[in-house]
């Protein structure tokens, strides 16, 4: 029989990431994660994935670069990325986003590994 087991995560208790990220539930190949409240001006680093991401946005505005594309990204808009896909956000307004991600990121470090 398979696992039929409901894991609930309580937001209030996510742990955080070092890149501001807080981790949402996680099951074997997919996870999620919220970016909250990220502030206006804010560039991140570019960087390639060893994973694929897709994304919603809840509120605000941010540019998504990525292969020489440039992306606006606002509320009830959603994306995807690629994995190994070279890519960075520049925040315009504060913004708060839902992403999943396959593999999930957090295993083995993905998200803190460099570009």
């Amino acid at each position: 029989m398979s696992d039929t087991t409901i894991i609930k995560v309580d937001g209030s208790h996510s742990p955080r990431g070092s890149q501001g990220q807080y981790y949402l539930a996680e099951g074997v190949s997919l996870a999620m994660r919220l970016w909250r409240e990220e502030p206006p001006g804010l560039e991140k680093e570019a960087a390639a994935r060893d994973y694929e991401t897709v994304g919603y946005v809840i509120s605000g505005r941010a540019e998504l670069h990525s292969e020489g594309q440039v992306v606006l990204l606002e509320p009830g808009d959603s994306w995807i990325i690629p994995k190994g896909a070279k890519h960075h956000y520049e925040i315009i307004e504060e913004f708060t986003a839902v992403e999943a991600t396959h593999p999930p990121a957090q295993v083995h470090g993905r998200d803190d590994k460099p570009a």
